[in-house]
């Protein structure tokens, strides 16, 4: 009911020579009304145009603020001490993930991430720890976190392995994936004890509340807020266009 009314609004739009003469000559409300009615069943088709008009507006306004939000918090997004960067650093396109270990969606896309990486050169990848499914997942990216600080050359197979794990991922798991990517307890124990892990969590909490993200996996490529398990021929074709004209379409 809200669109009709909108569309009828936005058709208003679309009859500028006969609304100014109904306003100067049918001072009543019920007959001006009843004159609209009349033309919008006879052209229905206005209607049509309305909504199509009204969708593009509305995806060019969402489109807009998204690329404030992603400008507004893009030292912290692409450039934060408190990250992972995989694939060429030096990338001239750079893919934020937002993700979960016990999310499924994300535990499916880890293969088009990989896919991305190995075919793509030039991207740079930025993994955002964004547990969302409990007090396991906190745990298990609490230890990613601790992994990233102690032995940061060893991060990428750690979280391969834990990603791809089909079990859930919790404190115990997460510890002994660590030690099986040749993390050592002690070097755990020091990371996890210093502030940085809840000092990360907090960073990337206030990113995506900023960014209005409320579930895993979303991404960010340019300036395009990606959310959910879009697929490794969305993920391609964004960051082609991206690369090609700095945003999703040119």
């Amino acid at each position: 009911m809200k669109r009709l009314i909108a569309a009828v609004a936005g058709a208003l739009m679309f009859l500028p020579l006969l609304a100014a003469p109904l306003a100067a000559q049918t001072p009543d409300k019920a007959a001006i009304e009843a004159i609209v009615k009349e033309y919008l069943l006879a052209n229905p088709e206005v209607v049509r145009d309305a909504l199509i008009e009204l969708d593009r507006r509305e995806k060019a306004a969402a489109e807009a603020a998204a690329a404030k939000l992603v400008s507004d918090n893009s030292s912290l997004l692409f450039n934060s001490t408190r990250q992972v960067v995989l694939g060429n650093p030096k990338g001239d396109v750079t893919l934020v993930e937002f993700f979960d270990y016990n999310c499924g969606y994300c535990k499916r896309a880890l293969s088009d991430m990989e896919r991305l990486i190995e075919e793509d050169k030039n991207l740079r990848v930025v993994l955002k720890e964004f547990p969302v499914l409990g007090q396991p997942s906190i745990e298990a990216a609490q230890v990613a976190i601790a992994v990233n600080i102690a032995a940061p050359e060893k991060y990428a197979d750690f979280h391969a392995a834990l990603l791809g794990n089909r079990g859930k991922a919790d404190m115990a798991v997460a510890v002994e994936m660590a030690k099986a990517a040749g993390v050592t307890q002690q070097d755990l124990e020091k990371a996890m004890a210093s502030g940085e892990v809840m000092a990360t969590l907090e960073e990337v909490y206030g990113l995506a509340n900023q960014l209005g993200l409320t579930g895993t996996p979303a991404y960010v490529i340019g300036k395009d807020v990606i959310p959910g398990a879009v697929g490794y021929d969305t993920l391609k074709e964004t960051i082609a266009a991206v690369r090609k004209c700095g945003q999703s379409s040119c």
